[in-house]
């Protein structure tokens, strides 16, 4: 039987899902499946999140992979802990050093110049050591079954596997570069939609990874792996980055909007840019207004918390404004003096494409969970190390090569980050984790989501399924087909310069899971990707 896996032509809708025991929810089934199996096993919340997450870096390496980084906000024992497991910037790595190789204007994307220590392992035996009930080698075994026998690559994640294979054809042309194409194009091309692909490599790096506690990828056999790999072809980062990484257990940050208490992980994360905006909004009643007004305030926010956010946010050691100052209600009001009935022209840097999975996990007795992982762009870096499976994140190419800058590249310093993970609560109690993942677009689409939700009363699911908007820069505008003519003309009319976008993609992919008063969970998972929510 032939037919076209992205053709859609009829309308179609999700619902939202309710069970009581346990769900997960994220952008890709069978990584949703190897976490409800971690909980039918009897593990909590916590494990299924981890076992999902492992699970992701195989089915959706487009994504997210071993090599990439995370952040997590966990709820357990009646509150909120966070988790910062992004790597810094190796010791070798210096504007200094990228001068001496004509490296002057930005950071590159490719290659080894932007590729900061790994810390998705070190997440998941973070979070296992402290949170989780099942042995951490369990939670490897659904990943390392994917990987070895491999599956059959989905369609959202196909499109974008084609797409990046397209790209790397013309870009990756150095000899560090063939183990991509031995690893993720073993057929001289892209994977299609339905085909099986196998990664054993990547299975036995899981395996190294899971019965050492993720000590093989800091301090044993992978970590001398990347080190000679990356010493062969100039790169920066050696044995003794990964020896000297540690995970961070943080206070996560958060602002009342409307009675409920939204928290994101702190700098240098940009969540805060999310709850910026929603600080700016919270002095607008937006349920009573059009869609088109709505719509107006919304971005004008937005526009006016990246501002601050790409001014301000870095590694927290070297910000020159505390995050207190920038969430206060005094701070907030004179910012929001600024939103006018026309499109302003704040001036932060262009934003760009991401590659990000994200997931939540809640269970029965309590525990919910909150988990982004990433890449950054798509693949990475587009270096793999040979014979592992393992894909280098390029978080790095988000410093700045300005001495001067809050951001500027330094060894041993984090990137300014994109993947926010969320969470809602209220009068002290958990409503649950939610996020959108999709590199700059995350704070806009948590905010869009939360006033979907918040002010509009949309269930979960609707929140997600509704048509978004995209800030890009200066007046420009991105919006999804499903904004009626009218509203846009209305916005472009305020002098804000809309066009329609076909890529779905880059409007973000969400997931939220709900605790109700009563204890049931409902979940919701994002339409545009091949998400699930898989309950229990």
């Amino acid at each position: 039987m032939h037919f076209d896996p992205h053709e859609h032509p009829h309308p179609s809708r999700r619902v939202a899902i309710y069970a009581r025991r346990g769900m997960v929810a994220t952008s890709q089934p069978l990584a949703a499946q190897a976490g409800l199996d971690m909980l039918r096993r009897g593990g909590n919340a916590v494990d299924a999140a981890i076992a999902t997450a492992i699970a992701l870096t195989v089915v959706e390496p487009t994504s997210n992979g071993i090599g990439g980084d995370a952040f997590s906000l966990v709820w357990s024992g009646g509150r909120l802990h966070g988790l910062n497991a992004s790597g810094p910037a190796p010791h070798r790595l210096t504007i200094a050093e990228l001068e001496k190789r004509g490296i002057r204007k930005e950071m590159p994307r490719l290659g080894f110049a932007p590729v900061t220590v790994p810390g998705a392992p070190a997440a998941w035996a973070e979070l296992s050591k402290r949170f989780g009930r099942l042995p951490f080698a369990a939670l490897f075994e659904p990943a390392i079954e994917l990987a070895q026998a491999g599956y059959p690559v989905s369609p959202v994640t196909g499109a974008a596997w084609e797409a990046a294979y397209r790209r790397y054809e013309q870009e990756l042309t150095g000899p560090e570069f063939s183990a991509w194409f031995s690893t993720f194009a073993p057929e001289g091309r892209a994977p299609r939609i339905g085909e099986i692909w196998r990664s054993p490599d990547h299975a036995e790096t899981l395996r190294k990874i899971a019965e050492s506690g993720a000590e093989a990828f800091y301090r044993g056999e992978l970590a001398e792996r990347i080190d000679r790999f990356s010493r062969e072809y100039g790169g920066f980062i050696r044995l003794e980055d990964l020896v000297a990484f540690r995970p961070e257990w943080v206070d996560p940050i958060h602002v009342d909007y409307r009675g409920y208490d939204v928290w994101e992980i702190p700098p240098n994360g940009h969540g805060l840019v999310a709850l910026m905006a929603l600080n700016l909004l919270k002095g607008f009643d937006l349920s009573g207004r059009s869609p088109a007004d709505r719509y107006h305030i919304e971005i004008e926010a937005i526009k006016l918390a990246y501002a601050d956010g790409r001014h301000y946010i870095a590694d927290p050691r070297f910000m020159s404004a505390r995050v207190e100052d920038l969430l206060s209600e005094g701070y907030a009001e004179e910012r929001r003096r600024l939103i006018g009935e026309s499109a302003a022209r704040p001036s932060p840097g262009r934003p760009q494409a991401g590659g990000t999975v994200y997931l939540c996990a809640a269970d029965g007795e309590g525990n919910m969970v909150s988990y982004i992982q990433s890449n950054y762009q798509g693949f990475g870096s587009g270096l793999v190390v040979p014979g592992t499976g393992i894909a280098l994140h390029n978080r790095g190419a988000n410093f700045s090569l300005d001495s001067a800058h809050v951001n500027a590249l330094a060894p041993g310093k984090r990137p300014y980050h994109t993947i926010i993970p969320g969470f809602l609560t209220k009068a002290g109690q958990a409503v649950g984790p939610f996020g959108v993942m999709g590199a700059f677009m995350q704070p806009q689409g948590h905010v869009q989501v939360l006033v979907n939700m918040i002010d509009l009363h949309l269930n979960p699911q609707a929140a997600l399924d509704a048509p978004r908007w995209q800030w890009l820069e200066g007046r420009k505008v991105a919006a999804e087909y499903g904004i009626p003519p009218h509203v846009l003309e209305s916005l472009s009319r305020r002098e804000h310069e809309i066009t329609w976008s076909a890529d779905t993609a880059s409007f973000g992919r969400g997931q939220i899971i709900w605790r109700l008063d009563n204890g049931v969970l409902v979940g919701a998972t994002e339409p545009r990707a091949d998400g699930q929510v898989a309950a229990w």
